[in-house]
């Protein structure tokens, strides 16, 4: 019976470790890059159906500046 190659599992995890490195940092460039940022991840949302920061929907005949 043939003994584990230890060395060769090792390095295949590691080789899988750098890859997941190399594209986490990629989509974090593109978001970095891309012109809406981290809140432009859901296009489909108007922005009529965005909330105000203290989490109520947008008067429609709101007045205020």
């Amino acid at each position: 019976m043939a003994t584990p190659n230890y060395n060769y599992e090792k390095r295949q995890r590691e080789l899988a470790k750098k890859k997941k490195k190399e594209d986490k940092l990629r989509e974090r460039e593109t978001r970095k890059g891309s012109p809406d940022g981290e809140f432009g991840e859901n296009p489909e949302l108007d922005p009529d159906h965005v909330q105000n920061p203290d989490g109520e929907p947008p008067l429609a005949n709101s007045s205020q500046p």
